[in-house]
């Protein structure tokens, strides 16, 4: 299952570039037509330009409070997200459990395993495609970042800091930061997760850093900045809504509870031994 997720999730940046890559470059106006640049490019260049002007004219500033908006909004799905990551958490070792008990790769077998998966995901409330509905949300969302940038010629030629917002960051720095900050909600993701596999793990914290830094370094400036503001959100978000040294702590409590209370039982088996 996490492998489709990762396939999913690498199909869904790659097939992002690739559309980006053959977006058109018209302008899009208020007399645009077509749902998709009337009523969504469109009005998404507008509340840039809108935001930028009420925070003293600075088309960067403006890409930030609208990201950050966006993140708000979608914050009862990536909370719901969240919840299921937790609960896909706790049924870890029953899952390994299954797992061993129908090891074989026989078709038969095989779908033991799977109709067994599935009761327990419906018994502890768990989607196993949870994790993928933020990115099936803000891929349109940075589609139609991408173009109201590339087709407004004031965001386009906008500045913010040291860069173009139309060109790619020049010294590459907030390709850096958008990578680092990713790897920083992977890693903080995997800390409070109860069983890790090395090599799952490894794919996870630096395959999708190293796909973000490649498409920050070649894509508009004003994308990276959505990137940075938008990961750095998720690590806060992170460390308040699924805390992994929070996690940890608990776990280590339930695990030395359940240590007690089998030294308990023991020290009161050897007791009725003795009598």
């Amino acid at each position: 299952m996490k492998k489709k997720k990762r396939l999913l999730g690498g199909a869904g940046l790659i097939t992002l570039v690739l559309f980006l890559a053959g977006c058109s470059t018209k302008p899009v106006t208020g007399s645009s037509t077509g749902v998709w640049d009337h009523y969504i490019i469109w009005n998404f260049s507008r509340a840039i330009v809108w935001l930028s002007n009420l925070f003293g004219g600075s088309y960067g500033v403006g890409i930030i409070v609208f990201t950050i908006i966006i993140r708000i909004i979608i914050l009862p799905l990536m909370q719901y997200q969240m919840n299921s990551s937790r609960k896909m958490m706790d049924i870890q070792p029953q899952m390994k459990a299954l797992q061993n008990k129908y090891s074989s790769r026989d078709v038969d077998t095989q779908q033991k395993l799977q109709g067994e998966m599935s009761k327990l995901y419906k018994d502890a409330g768990v989607h196993p495609f949870a994790s993928m509905l933020p990115l099936v949300v803000q891929m349109p969302v940075l589609i139609a970042l991408y173009q109201g940038i590339q087709r407004t010629s004031v965001l386009r030629s906008g500045t913010f800091l040291w860069m173009e917002l139309g060109k790619a960051d020049p010294y590459f720095i907030l390709p850096i930061l958008a990578a680092a900050l990713t790897f920083a909600t992977s890693k903080l993701t995997m800390m409070g997760q109860a069983q890790q596999s090395g090599i799952q793990n490894v794919l996870m914290l630096w395959g999708m850093p190293i796909m973000i830094l490649i498409m920050a370094i070649s894509l508009p400036s004003a994308l990276a900045v959505y990137w940075v503001v938008t990961n750095a959100f998720s690590v806060g978000q992170t460390m308040l809504l699924m805390n992994p040294f929070k996690l940890r702590a608990e776990r280590e409590a339930k695990q030395q509870k359940k240590r007690d209370l089998e030294r308990q039982l023991a020290k009161a088996r050897r007791g009725k031994k003795r009598k």
